[in-house]
């Protein structure tokens, strides 16, 4: 039996959504909230660190903020995946730009799913006022006082979106640029003019 493109997809930001999962809930249940474990030298560490959701631990206008930036999450989070639908009927979509979108939207999903649930199931706060996980922790480049490379703390789920985001402007902009807005057809139709 062939699995189609759109299972693959599914089946993918499925699989790094539940090992996002995985790995914060392993952290959280096993580690002391600013817990470090050194895993190689001092660069590279597992640090457990809660934040209110926005990106290096940023905090955006107290629970109006936090509602607002959860809402924002399941709003920005349904597109993506009505995109990735929409870019899937259509001809000579380049594969790369729906997996770099479902990393994306896997990530988002991710994030999305401690704001919502990690509050109840932890008993701390209401639907929509969890907070995010994040572990990994590479200060690369420091100095006795601070660090000045790389500092923030981050999970699984902020890995998937930085990649995804990445790989699309790196590797598939053309299908992004002006020509391609159509999903490729317009160079199809040049084409055959010529």
């Amino acid at each position: 039996m062939k699995i189609g493109k759109g299972t693959r997809l599914i089946l993918l930001g499925v699989a790094l959504v539940v090992i996002d999962q995985i790995i914060k809930v392993l952290v959280k249940t096993n580690m002391e909230l600013g817990e470090q474990i050194m895993l190689i030298g001092q660069w590279c560490r597992l640090c457990f660190v809660e934040n209110e959701g926005m990106a290096f631990g940023m905090a955006f206008g107290g629970k109006v903020g936090k509602l607002i930036l959860s809402l924002i999450r399941v709003v920005l989070s349904g597109a993506l995946i009505w995109w990735i639908h929409s870019l899937l009927k259509k001809d000579k979509v380049p594969t790369g730009v729906l997996v770099g979108l479902t990393l994306i939207t896997a990530g988002a999903i991710g994030n999305l799913v401690d704001c919502m649930f990690y509050g109840l199931v932890w008993d701390y706060a209401p639907f929509m006022f969890g907070k995010v996980v994040d572990m990994f922790y590479f200060p690369i480049i420091r100095t006795a006082e601070k660090v000045i490379f790389f500092s923030p703390v981050f999970n699984f789920a902020d890995s998937c979106v930085t990649i995804g985001a990445f790989y699309l402007v790196l590797f598939q902009w053309k299908f992004f640029s002006s020509d391609s807005k159509d999903g490729g057809s317009s160079k199809t139709a040049d084409s055959s003019k010529a």
